[in-house]
């Protein structure tokens, strides 16, 4: 979702100016000609999405001091440059301590207002990242929380919250990578259980042979190996949530028992003569087809009605594409600031591109494709040459390779220094001094060996796709890992000559 800027600034002129420099940077904008009329926008539904203001200090009526003033009682979160002709030392340190973020002295240069927006913007959003993560460790993620604002997610979110206030067990179902382990957090989060443990298991992921020992506990010696006392998942989320991620990989024998726990609240840990009461709120996630498994005896149909009192659907991410960008910005604030880059956004031809891949993945396929981007990116802002593998599967978007300047001549030399072949390439063509193309006899009118042909084959794709690895991988027919292989087998060196 685009950020939303505030202008407030009594000059009609000034407000017009400031409100076309803010639209290029790509932000959506509204104007305010006085103190009071922005703390009117600011108090409607469309103004509490408002990220950022831009304030003149010296207007008639409420007066910039005054509104900052008032802003702290009604949005002291609110990120705000403040801008004046007076640029005194005096003047600066009254509008900080009021609650402005940054000023400028007017007239602002374009790039200085660009960065110093894009900078609070992003310093907000990873405040927001923090209160989040803060959030999700200490059991307190709330729906409001997530990245779902879709009408695909409103009915997940309805569920989840009517569920989260009883004891209810629920199942959420969903292909790989939704965000399911999130919308379980989030029910923890809005209900009473909130800030108790939340235990997390990934069925799919555990030994068969360790199954019961992790989720029950063990005593010690109770089996080779157990050198000690172990709780299991079922004990750590005493009073808490226990979640069970991938709950129908479960072998049919510890169904039998997964089964026993929830009807009798009480667990056995191997090798104990007593069984255990335990308290839980037990959620459960499944990306399979849990009924097909009924019909096929692969799951038990008693512990499937069981898990399934109150399913939950999450919708996969083609199905809900308004998510999208949202989830970019976010994953772009939180990844850059962990790889310690300066990416600031997304430009808008490549989010559209983003916003036409159906997404097999999921969110966290986005993730791993924004961090990937983000090493990429050369710039301050993720372009399509930054997503090459979306480009190439996207209908009418392609990354753009720019042509290869015409470089010195050079050799291709082989370790034992035997058969160098300078070539030189112009407009993509390679030349031996006898002919156009990669020469195939050697200066003594010896066919060279397939190797030499290959070795001149890469180096050329090197120079006319420009180092790109997966360009050159693609257009010589083989896979990236091939052709690393291959460049380390031929021992190719390049020389300037």
């Amino acid at each position: 979702m685009t950020s939303r800027v505030l202008i407030v600034e009594d000059e009609p002129a000034q407000r017009r100016i400031l409100e076309e420099m803010v639209k290029r940077f790509g932000f959506e904008v509204h104007t305010a000609e006085n103190g009071l009329k922005a703390l009117e926008i600011l108090g409607t539904p469309t103004g509490a999405t408002v990220e950022l203001a831009i304030l003149d200090l010296m207007m008639p009526g409420m007066g910039g001091l005054e509104f900052l003033e008032k802003l702290q009682a009604i949005r002291g979160d609110l990120k705000v440059i403040v801008q004046t002709s007076q640029g005194s030392i005096e003047t600066v340190i009254k509008a900080m301590r009021a609650g402005a973020d940054d000023f400028v002295v007017k007239p602002v240069s374009p790039e200085r207002l660009r960065v110093s927006i894009q900078n609070l913007l992003k310093v907000s959003a990873l405040t927001e990242e923090v209160k989040r993560l803060n959030k999700k460790v200490s059991g307190a993620l709330t729906f409001g929380d997530l990245v779902a604002s879709s009408p695909a997610m409103a009915n997940v979110i309805r569920l989840g919250r009517r569920g989260a206030q009883s004891n209810i067990p629920i199942l959420i179902e969903g292909e790989s990578g939704v965000g399911k382990e999130m919308i379980a957090r989030a029910i923890q989060g809005e209900s009473e259980r909130v800030g108790r443990p939340f235990v997390a298991v990934n069925c799919g992921a555990i030994p068969e042979n360790l199954v019961e020992s992790i989720l029950f506990g063990h005593e010690k010696g109770s089996f080779t190996g157990a050198t000690s006392k172990h709780l299991g998942k079922f004990q750590e989320a005493d009073g808490g949530t226990l979640f069970l991620d991938e709950v129908a990989d479960l072998p049919l024998d510890m169904q039998v028992k997964l089964l026993r726990a929830i009807q009798e609240g009480e667990i056995d840990p191997v090798g104990s003569r007593k069984s255990v009461k335990v308290n839980i709120r037990l959620l459960s996630a499944t990306n399979k087809n849990m009924i097909e498994m009924v019909k096929a005896g692969k799951f038990r149909e008693d512990l499937y009605y069981r898990l399934n009192v109150y399913p939950i659907m999450v919708p996969p991410l083609r199905d809900r594409k308004e998510d999208i960008p949202a989830l970019v910005n976010h994953f772009i604030t939180k990844l850059s600031a962990e790889e310690g880059r300066r990416v600031h956004g997304i430009a808008r031809n490549a989010l559209e591109m983003l916003q036409a891949y159906a997404w097999p993945g999921n969110v966290r396929q986005i993730e791993n494709t924004i961090f990937r981007a983000i090493v990429l990116c050369e710039t301050d802002t993720l372009d399509i040459q930054d997503f090459p593998q979306i480009a190439a599967l996207v209908e009418g978007f392609e990354v753009k390779i720019p042509p290869a300047p015409v470089p010195a001549p050079h050799t291709l030399r082989r370790p034992d220094g035997n058969n160098q072949v300078q070539i030189r390439t112009t407009a993509g063509q390679v030349s031996d001094g006898n002919g156009i193309g990669v020469s195939i006899v050697t200066d003594g009118g010896h066919i060279r060996t397939l190797e030499e042909v290959e070795a001149d084959m890469i180096k050329l794709a090197m120079h006319r796709y420009r180092g790109q690895m997966s360009e050159v991988a693609r257009k010589l027919g083989i896979g990236r890992s091939t052709l690393y292989r291959k460049m380390r087998d031929l021992g190719l060196e390049e020389a300037n000559g």
